[in-house]
């Protein structure tokens, strides 16, 4: 089914299109491409009131500035639909977050009109600097830098050290601060306050400009006098405004805030900003969800609501006949409730998505145990440092992909001091439609190497609890370890998850299933597979060994004695990257310990894998249930060499 756009957006299919209109027409294509989206959504799914709430920014941007040769830069990309639809993928949308469609984010390889890929938050304003700079470098002083960043982002450290930058320098660079107060879920901090707070004085902007203008012209005092207002324009300031603008603060000259849906207004203000040089932002106030009232009512349930019927606002949502598994996530949230009524010292962390991790249950149990930092990976690693530092008991949730932002502080602030936090990693394996950006490809290789590092993964959900009730004990947090524990986004296995909490040997596995010829040692909930994978071998008469190892540091290498005596063949899955992983661990303990065997490993390959559903994603790269029956038929029927 495609979406059949408007009347006046089916003309147009680039940005050059869209200035060939005349600007009362824009109100019109801004209607246009806000119901091509909705009804996109409705049917095939993706973000949604991120977009909505840009669209009459995205059409003024592009009609005012000469896009691409203009670099306009999206922070995130969950806003970035409606730029999608306009610059030459309309008729393709329609494949967006499916596998070999369209990504769902900002993508270089996608387009010229994507200045820069996105997926992580917070990048725009570095990216867009250094962009801006590259143009100076090269002579050209005429192209205009855009960089678009919600202020959830804003809360990121490295939004900051980008705009300190910029502030120092002369950079052609305008930042628009896409004002919301929500990123997926609602902001939090000091920044968001400030930016509900903020107050322009337009009485200060002009008597600015006024005096600047005439100071510039003064021939006799020139520069000089503009260096000397420039020293007290702080009071100035002060004397016209409430409170000092923190913005300006960091040499940024600052305008704002405006409607961000009064396309009209968007289109002049953006035009005379074109024409003024320097590092500058632009305040826009939105609303996530615009146009779509159930998206403006509840604005994190929409930010990627899935499929749904756009005329009664009612989210599909699929009829069992029988119980099924929870997500993971929602284990995690509930046992940490759990263990937390149990243990007063637990606490819990998150940057700002508490939604996404279900941090939210504890945060609505225990309010004042429970921390949403906002964006700021760093952040959260290192405050749960600090109170780690003060005997609390600290579960850190950071999806993997994410904990990559603060491997610093991982390494620094927590395993060198020997501080036992607790780190959570959501999403690890693949992330499904959100693609390479948000995969968690590697927690298994850059964790494990890390000293004063326990490094675990649950096969199900009963292990999820068993793993985070070991990592709370006092014989873990008192001995100055770290402990991670990784886990998928989805459902785990166990309908009736709710287990009596068990104490874990650390490093220690489980063999699963006895078999003869060849064992599969598998590491989290992958091990699944397995299952499946044995079955149809089965109906062939192979009957393989299936261990779950559980620890991939520490590795169980009384159980790997056992195996490499009785096996000489051996095949390694997991949903993590190969290099460096869990099945290289395994291979080093073979060849520390003199074994030879030949041994098959089955994970994520040295390349980027693109978005998909995790199954075909899974099937990709190998080691799905066939994958997985090849590989044993593959080390049955082949030599004896080892593989690597």
């Amino acid at each position: 089914m495609l979406i059949t756009p408007g009347n006046l957006l089916a003309t147009v299919t680039t940005p050059a299109d869209l200035r060939k209109l005349d600007k009362v027409q824009l109100p019109q294509l801004a209607d246009e491409l806000r119901q091509f989206i909705i009804d996109d959504v409705s049917v095939y799914g993706g973000h949604f009131g991120a977009s909505l709430g840009v669209v009459e920014l995205t059409v003024a941007l592009h009609y005012v500035f000469n896009t691409p040769d203009d670099q306009l830069v999206w922070d995130v990309g969950h806003q970035a639909y409606g730029h999608k639809i306009l610059t030459g993928r309309r008729d393709k949308f329609h494949t967006q977050r499916f596998y070999k469609g369209l990504s769902g984010f900002p993508k270089r390889k996608e387009s010229e009109y994507d200045a820069f890929g996105v997926g992580h938050s917070s990048t725009s304003i570095s990216a867009a600097l250094g962009m801006a700079i590259a143009s100076q470098l090269q002579g050209n002083t005429q192209r205009n830098h855009i960089a678009v960043i919600g202020d959830g982002a804003m809360t990121a450290g490295e939004a900051f050290e980008g705009m300190n930058h910029a502030g120092a320098t002369d950079s052609n660079l305008l930042i628009v601060l896409n004002d919301n107060c929500m990123s997926i879920d609602p902001n939090v901090g000091a920044l968001r306050e400030y930016l509900t707070d903020i107050t322009t004085s337009q009485t200060y902007n002009r008597v600015k400009d006024e005096i600047w203008n005439l100071l510039g012209k003064m021939d006799k005092l020139g520069k000089t006098a503009q260096e000397l207002v420039s020293q007290v324009q702080s009071g100035i300031k002060s004397s016209l405004l409430e409170q000092s603008n923190l913005f300006e603060s960091l040499n940024l000259r600052y305008f704002g805030p405006i409607d961000g849906h009064d396309i009209d207004h968007l289109v002049s203000v953006l035009e005379d900003l074109k024409h003024i040089p320097g590092p500058k932002l632009l305040h826009v106030l939105t609303v996530k969800g615009k146009g779509y009232a159930p998206a403006e009512k509840d604005q994190t349930k929409w930010h990627a609501p899935g499929l749904f019927d756009k005329v009664t606002g009612v989210i599909q949502k699929k009829v069992h006949d029988m119980p099924q598994p929870p997500k993971y996530q929602d284990v995690f949230g509930h046992t940490l409730v759990e263990l937390a009524e149990q243990n007063p010292r637990i606490v819990g962390v998150t940057p700002a998505m508490p939604s996404g991790s279900s941090m939210n249950i504890m945060m609505k149990a225990m309010p004042k145990r429970a921390f949403d930092v906002g964006i700021a990976e760093q952040h959260a690693v290192t405050f749960s440092a600090g109170m780690a530092t003060q005997g609390e008991v600290v579960f850190c949730n950071i999806y993997s992909t994410f904990m990559q932002r603060a491997y610093d502080q991982v390494i620094h602030d927590v395993c060198i001091q020997e501080l036992p936090v607790i780190f959570c990693l959501d999403r690890a394996g693949f992330a499904g439609a959100d693609g390479p950006t948000h995969h968690g490809a590697y927690d298994l290789a850059y964790m494990r190497c890390v000293p004063n590092m326990i490094v675990a993964a649950p096969m199900n959900e009963q292990e999820l609890r068993n793993m985070m009730f070991t990592a709370q004990s006092d014989e873990i947090q008192q001995g100055k370890r770290a402990f991670t524990i990784r886990y998928p986004r989805g459902e785990g296995v166990m309908p009736n998850w709710r287990t009596p909490l068990e104490k874990q040997e650390i490093g220690k596995g489980r063999m699963i299933q006895d078999g003869e010829d060849v064992a599969i040692l598998t590491i989290g909930h992958i091990g699944n597979y397995v299952t499946k994978a044995s079955d149809m071998l089965a109906k062939e008469g192979i009957r393989p060994a299936h261990v779950d190892m559980r620890y991939v540091k520490p590795l169980d290498e009384e159980l790997l004695h056992q195996i490499f005596s009785r096996f000489d063949r051996v095949l390694t899955v997991e949903d993590g990257c190969l290099m460096g992983g869990f099945g290289s661990a395994v291979l080093e303990f073979m060849a520390e310990h003199g074994y030879s065997a030949r041994v098959k490993r089955l994970g994520i390959p040295d390349a980027v894998i693109e978005h998909g559903e995790q199954i075909e994603l899974h099937r990709e790269c190998g080691f799905d249930p066939n994958g997985i029956a090849e590989a044993v038929r593959e080390l049955l029927y082949a030599g004896s060499r080892v593989t690597v």
